[in-house]
């Protein structure tokens, strides 16, 4: 949760940091934005493979997190900006896939409990990404970018110092990932499971790239498009950037409740035919966006249509981020775990990278356009998964 809460802190204002403080054009804060999220998902491909051959994932989380409270500390001597963006990814990337595959393993391998298990993960990562926004970016907009900066870094020490407190209620580090002599080597694995993942790797990373607006352009359209008057107050920005954890907060138990009582009667969805599902969702909330924006003809847009775009976001995000998660963990062959949940985070790095790319269309096409598109990329990306269904089934079997 710290973690989460130290990275989203940041993340509230980084849009607004680039724009506002440093003076980037808003097509070139989107693209720097886009490479940055996406390095912080090409890390955990190295990352993984780091802890499951040497380092161990223990170590390699707290030598993750220790980078990344140094990256936001550092974030407050503007001349370092990039350095710090650097120091933030590549520790990112020795946390992000290490702390998934430990909660894997609080559960035997056929223990239907492990695949909801990675929902209540994200319950915790979005408790501390619905308060990030609250916390950092009201000290980041009312006392300076630093101090906002600083909230963040203070966030990952905590989270260090109770990972460290918490360490052994947690399953020892599996064993390194070398096979025995009489072992069967993993090519069997390889030959039915690779193109799969690689397929829905592929699909995520269409998907990504439209739904990572919500901090990019989306954030930008907000501060100039958006009604935050609330009586005398005005809404901070960054405040609305907590409404998509906040709903996953709420959302979560109920979803999970209803995949298991479905699961009881023999009806529960695939893990492809849900992300499908998820993708779809994120579509229909995009093109609400963009019927909105046409009905007010330019003007500024209430809260409530907001409120709504996150709620139909949110649900949809809950059948396609946490699912791929899970599907990719159970995939993956012993002793490589972290790796194959590291391939997971490589897709979201291809994603987000493009993202950027997408993210400086609005400029040219306006909100509405813009908001289009990213409903017909990410429908895209729900029909692809669909498609995909046949082909993961057989490499299951």
């Amino acid at each position: 949760m710290w973690e989460k809460f130290s990275f989203y802190g940041m993340k509230a204002l980084l849009i607004y940091y680039m724009i506002r403080h440093l003076q980037f054009s808003q097509a070139d804060a989107s693209l720097i934005y886009g490479a940055y999220t996406g390095g912080v998902y090409l890390t955990p491909i190295f990352g993984g493979y780091i802890a499951d051959r040497w380092l161990g994932r223990r170590r390699a989380i707290l030598t993750g997190g220790s980078l990344m409270a140094l990256g936001h500390f550092v974030l407050a001597s503007e001349s370092l900006f990039f350095p710090a963006l650097l120091l933030i990814a590549l520790g990112n990337g020795l946390f992000l896939p290490n702390l998934p595959s430990q909660v894997g393993d609080l559960y035997d391998e056929h223990d239907p409990r492990r695949g909801g298990s990675y929902n209540i993960y994200y319950v915790g990562v979005n408790l501390g990404a619905l308060l990030a926004p609250l916390v950092c970016g009201t000290l980041g907009e009312v006392y300076g970018w630093h101090v906002g900066f600083g909230a963040a870094g203070i966030g990952m020490c905590l989270g260090l110092a109770i990972y460290r407190l918490g360490a052994r209620h947690l399953p020892p580090d599996r064993a390194r990932a070398t096979a025995p002599a009489d072992a069967e080597p993993p090519t069997r694995f390889t030959a039915r499971s690779f193109l799969p993942l690689l397929l829905v790797g592929l699909a995520v990373v269409v998907f990504r790239s439209g739904y990572e607006q919500s901090g990019n352009t989306l954030a930008v359209w907000a501060e100039t498009q958006v009604d935050r008057s609330l009586g005398d107050l005005t809404v901070p920005v960054t405040w609305m950037q907590s409404l998509n954890p906040l709903f996953v907060f709420l959302f979560t138990p109920f979803v999970v409740a209803g995949w298991r009582r479905a699961a009881a009667r023999g009806r529960e969805p695939s893990a492809l035919a849900k992300m499908s599902m998820g993708a779809a969702g994120v579509a229909l909330s995009y093109l609400m966006l963009a019927a909105v924006a046409v009905s007010h003809g330019g003007g500024r847009v209430s809260m409530t249509w907001v409120l709504a775009f996150f709620v139909v976001y949110t649900l949809a995000e809950l059948y396609i981020l946490p699912v791929g998660l899970g599907l990719f963990a159970r995939m993956a062959p012993k002793g490589f775990g972290a790796t194959v949940i590291a391939a997971w985070f490589l897709a979201s790095f291809g994603g987000n990278l493009l993202s950027g790319v997408v993210g400086r269309q609005m400029v040219g096409l306006g909100p509405v356009g813009f908001f289009v598109l990213l409903g017909g990329i990410t429908a895209a990306a729900a029909l692809a998964l669909y498609a995909l269904r046949p082909l993961l089934q057989r490499a299951e079997r």
